[in-house]
């Protein structure tokens, strides 16, 4: 028993809450800003208004999307911090990074 909670405790404070969201919100927002930089080129460049408006809605989606993985990520990490056998004060430290 005692095991099983310190290797739970081991993979839930490898990583800190800034550093996952640094994680998966990077690739979302270059990918967002590549796409207004497309979506500007096909509206003022290429004069293709509708096609410059249709990859201008692209990056609240790609933004929406990374936040719905972040916010995943984040509760399976919250669950398995409090995880039945943990401690009050244990999961608070490993959720604020101080683990």
């Amino acid at each position: 028993m005692a095991n099983t909670q310190m290797i739970r405790e081991r993979d839930a404070s490898e990583e800190s809450p800034q550093e996952m969201g640094r994680e998966a919100m990077g690739p979302a927002v270059m990918a967002a800003a590549a796409s207004v930089g497309l979506s500007w080129y096909y509206f003022f460049g290429r004069g293709d208004k509708e096609r410059g408006l249709f990859v201008g809605l692209w990056p609240p989606t790609i933004l929406a999307f990374a936040s719905y993985f972040n916010q995943r990520k984040m509760r399976r990490t919250l669950e398995k911090l409090s995880a039945p056998g943990t401690t009050i004060k244990r999961t608070i430290d490993s959720m604020m990074g101080n683990s």
